[in-house]
């Protein structure tokens, strides 16, 4: 299990799969199984039965895909860059842009 390099609200680009080329923001992540779900991306069809509050049919949802697919965006340059992990003087870590250096952390 080893730590994601992406984080919910992240912007990525799907390198590989049928979605490769695609955009999306990261809805949540799996680190237990070193996956994240990617809006508008891995959409797979859902049967489900019918319930009290839930009408039965035939749903659209994301599905996980292995965080290795995914690149994050850069939200200065705008380009799919690989993260550097910056330590400050006083200890704390922050995550930067291989291309342009700046911090993607808040």
């Amino acid at each position: 299990m080893a730590k994601l390099h992406v984080k919910k609200g992240d912007k990525v680009l799907v390198l590989s799969g049928k979605d490769k080329g695609k955009e999306g923001k990261v809805i949540s992540a799996l680190p237990a199984e070193g996956k994240v779900i990617v809006e508008g991306v891995n959409i797979v069809k859902k049967h489900t039965r019918a319930q009290q509050r839930v009408q039965a049919g035939i749903h659209e949802q994301e599905a996980p895909i292995y965080s290795d697919k995914v690149m994050v965006v850069c939200p200065s340059c705008k380009k799919a860059s690989r993260i550097k992990k910056n330590v400050a003087a006083d200890g704390s870590r922050n995550r930067a842009c291989r291309k342009c250096g700046e911090s993607l952390d808040k």
